[in-house]
């Protein structure tokens, strides 16, 4: 990234927006012998918009570990982001939240139809592991970690797992440490993953480092999803891109149905304020990590 957009944020997200965007596109044009549907659908869920939040982690990561971003941190960016959109596709289909709405354009198995989605989540998630064990410009051992990190966070010790713990809780009254416990697994795991893969992408295995970012990311993860569940209480359907008050319509628990309105925003304040603590060590070159917390918590969609 820029020297120039390093010091102002909103230059930053779009030059990460744009730098993700190019690269996935790169490695969508050249997938061998796929059927034009698939990939007209790989296409639509990836590359129609988005905040791109994970990847603007990994590049902000890196830069705070290294003199300028690496352009290895593409790779940990397109696995990433390439991950989250096949969670997105999966968790739209209609034996899941059964969503018309994503991006403010029809769900993908909505623009296509049921099976394709499937298809395409489950293509999305294999491209996810593939773009890091093709790396060769990593070094091998940095890669091994790097395919752990992102097996960890997605599958059954992560994102998976919370994805289970949400379907089981709906009409079901869960207390706010369990409510923690499954949006840390649900939403927090894949954008913890994405501030260490950063870190890794840039040659960082300093543990006192990692151990820093992990506790940063632990914050912004869950802060991320306390302001998700105010939104979906605040916004309107137009400027969230998916439909408003989905939650509360399918008696799932969030930290306003527990909290209260007031109560969650004081909770996402907390969260900030202890993410930028975490960062403290690492001086003036984490200070877009801890730009993007303050984001996470005053977006508005």
């Amino acid at each position: 990234m820029s020297q120039v957009s390093q010091t102002d944020l909103p230059a930053f997200l779009r030059d990460c927006q744009q730098r993700c965007a190019e690269q996935m596109a790169l490695h969508l044009n050249n997938l061998p012998y796929m059927p034009l549907r698939l990939t007209e659908a790989m296409r639509y869920s990836t590359l129609l918009g988005g905040k791109r939040i994970r990847p603007a982690l990994v590049y902000a990561s890196a830069d705070a570990v290294a003199d300028s971003t690496p352009a290895d941190a593409d790779v940990a960016a397109c696995a990433i982001e390439f991950m989250h959109c096949y969670s997105l596709v999966h968790d739209d289909l209609p034996a899941m939240d059964n969503d018309d709405l994503r991006r403010g354009k029809p769900t993908l198995h909505r623009a296509f139809d049921e099976a394709t989605a499937i298809l395409t989540g489950d293509a999305l998630q294999a491209l996810a592991f593939q773009i890091i064990g093709d790396a060769d410009k990593i070094k091998g051992e940095l890669r091994l970690r790097m395919l752990r990190v992102l097996a960890q966070s997605a599958g059954c010790q992560g994102m998976i797992a919370g994805q289970g713990i949400d379907l089981a809780a709906v009409g079901k009254s869960l207390n706010v440490d369990e409510l923690e416990t499954m949006h840390r697994l649900k939403t927090g795991a894949l954008i913890s993953a994405s501030v260490e893969l950063g870190a890794l992408s840039a040659g960082c295995t300093e543990p006192q480092t990692l151990e820093a970012l992990r506790r940063y990311a632990r914050c912004i993860g869950l802060a991320f999803q306390v302001q998700d569940d105010i939104l979906d209480v605040i916004s309107d359907t137009a400027v969230l891109g998916k439909t408003q008050g989905a939650d509360e319509a399918r008696n799932k628990p969030t930290y306003v149905s527990l909290l209260g309105l007031d109560g969650a925003r004081r909770k996402a304040g907390i969260l900030v304020a202890e993410a930028a603590e975490a960062l403290s060590s690492l001086g003036p070159r984490a200070r877009m990590l801890d730009a993007i917390a303050g984001y996470i918590t005053s977006r508005r969609h």
